[in-house]
C-alpha cells in the first residue's frame, strides 16, 4: 500500500524527494528510504537529479520509470483509425493515423494491426512492447455474443470471430469498449467530471448518444447498448420503427448533427456544403458568436435567424436530455461532442434554461474539458489505469 501511494504522489506530482515523499505519505524518513530502494530495485522509479534553488544541501529527486510499462489505445471510425502510444506516467510516445474509407471486412485485423505497428513504430518500441491495448468503437461488442451492436455504419467489425482473431493476432491483453464511454472516461480523469461519482456524458457528432456513470463505474447495460439514446422516440419527430436496421431514431433525427442544417436552411441561413458534422459545427460555431454579438449589443444582419437556429437546438437537445434526467437524476451532466462544443456557452446556457422546463430535477450542465481527441485520450486512460494496477503491484502475487 504504501508503495503504490508513493508510486500515485510521483505521477500526481511529479519528480520529489525522499523527504518529500515521506510527509506526504506520513511516512518516516528512513522507511520512505527503504520504500525507494525498493522501487529503484524494481525498476519502477529512477533517480532524476536533484533539487536546486531551495535553502540547504540539495536533495536526490525520483520519479516514475516512465519506460516501465507501454499502452496502446485506437480510436475507430468508418473513416480512419487513429493509434496512440503512451508510457507508464501518461505522456503519449507515438501516433499513428491510417485512413480507412470504403474498405471492406476483410481488412479489420491488418488495419487494427497496421495502426498499432505505425503507434509504436513512432515511439520507437515493437508490439511486443505494449502491455495493454484499448480499442474504441462507435457501438458496443456485446458480452453475451461478441458482435458488434449499434454501429451498423462501421463495416468489417460485425463478424462473430473477429474478437477471436485479433485476440490471436495481439500478444497483449486487448480490450474494447464505447467510443462515448472513452470520452466519459476521459472527462472522469482529466476533466469536468473530476469530482463527480453519477455523471451522464452526452455526446453528439456524427452520431448522438451518452454515457453513464452510476457510483464512478460505467453503465453498459445487458448487451453494452446503455446509453444509446440516439434511438430513443421523442415528441417533435415521426415515430421510428425497426431502429436496429435502420441504424437512427427519434431523438437522433431531432436533435443530432444531420437536423442542424435542416434547421438553418428552413431559416434561410446559408448552409456550407460539408460532412453533415462539419456543418452542424460550422453553423452552430457562427451562432455562438451572434448570441455573443447580441449580448454586447452589436447584433449584424443575420444574427436574428442565427439566434433561433441556436434556440432551436437547445430545446431539442433538453427534450431527449429530459428523458435521461428523469429516469437517472444525476447531479452533472457533460456535453461533448464536436457538435454541441462548437455551440460552446450560449448552447449550454439555453439547454440548461429549456431542461429546467422540462425535467423535474435540476443537473448542473457543463461543457466538457477534454475536447480534442476525448476517445483516444479516454482509451488511454483506461488502458494506464488497468496496466499500473498490475505493474505497480509489488506485492509479490
Amino acid at each position: 500500500m504504501n508503495d503504490r501511494a508513493a508510486l500515485d504522489l510521483l505521477l500526481a506530482h511529479g519528480p520529489l524527494s525522499r523527504t518529500r515523499i515521506g510527509k506526504l505519505t506520513g511516512l518516516s524518513k528512513p522507511t520512505a528510504s527503504q520504500l525507494l530502494a525498493r522501487l529503484e530495485a524494481a525498476g519502477l522509479v529512477v533517480a532524476t537529479g536533484t533539487s536546486e534553488g531551495r535553502p540547504g544541501p540539495s536533495a536526490q529527486l525520483y520519479a516514475v520509470n516512465a519506460a516501465a510499462a507501454h499502452v496502446a489505445a485506437l480510436d475507430v471510425t468508418p473513416e480512419r483509425i487513429v493509434a496512440a502510444v503512451a508510457d507508464i506516467t501518461g505522456a503519449e510516445a507515438g501516433r499513428f493515423e491510417l485512413r480507412t474509407p470504403g474498405r471492406g471486412g476483410h481488412d479489420v485485423v491488418r488495419q487494427v494491426l497496421a495502426s498499432v505497428d505505425g503507434a509504436v513504430q513512432d515511439a520507437g518500441l515493437t508490439r511486443a512492447g505494449l502491455h495493454r491495448v484499448v480499442i474504441g468503437t462507435p457501438g458496443a461488442f456485446d458480452p453475451n455474443t461478441g458482435r458488434l451492436r449499434y454501429a451498423s455504419h462501421l463495416p468489417g467489425w460485425h463478424s462473430p470471430a473477429l474478437l477471436d482473431e485479433l485476440a490471436a493476432a495481439l500478444p497483449m491483453p486487448v480490450e474494447y469498449e464505447n467510443d462515448v464511454n472513452l470520452a466519459a472516461v476521459a472527462e472522469q480523469r482529466l476533466g469536468a467530471a473530476r469530482e463527480d461519482e453519477d455523471f451522464v456524458l452526452l455526446w453528439n457528432q456524427e452520431g448522438i448518444g451518452a454515457a453513464l456513470v452510476i457510483g464512478g463505474r460505467l453503465h453498459r447495460g445487458r448487451t453494452g447498448g446503455a446509453g444509446e439514446i440516439g434511438f430513443l422516440p421523442v415528441p417533435g419527430t415521426p415515430l421510428v420503427r425497426r431502429v436496429a436496421q435502420t441504424d437512427s431514431g427519434g431523438f437522433q433525427e431531432l436533435a443530432g448533427a444531420q437536423a442542424v442544417p435542416r434547421i438553418a436552411r428552413s431559416l434561410g441561413i446559408d448552409t456550407p456544403e460539408r460532412p453533415y458534422a462539419e456543418t452542424a459545427a460550422a453553423l452552430l460555431k457562427r451562432a455562438a458568436e451572434a448570441a455573443e454579438r447580441a449580448d454586447e449589443g452589436a447584433a449584424v444582419d443575420g444574427d436574428e435567424a442565427l439566434l433561433e437556429l441556436l434556440g432551436q437546438t437547445a430545446q431539442r437537445i433538453a427534450t431527449g436530455l429530459a428523458a435521461v434526467v428523469a429516469v437517472l437524476d444525476p447531479g452533472l451532466v457533460v456535453l461533448s461532442g464536436g457538435v454541441t462544443c462548437a455551440g460552446g456557452e450560449p448552447l449550454r446556457a439555453l439547454i440548461q434554461s429549456e431542461l429546467a422546463d422540462l425535467a423535474a430535477t435540476r443537473p448542473r450542465l457543463v461543457l466538457g474539458e477534454v475536447t480534442e481527441q476525448a476517445v483516444l485520450r479516454g482509451a488511454l486512460e483506461s488502458a494506464l489505469a488497468l496496466t499500473r494496477d498490475e505493474v505497480f503491484d509489488t506485492s509479490g502475487r
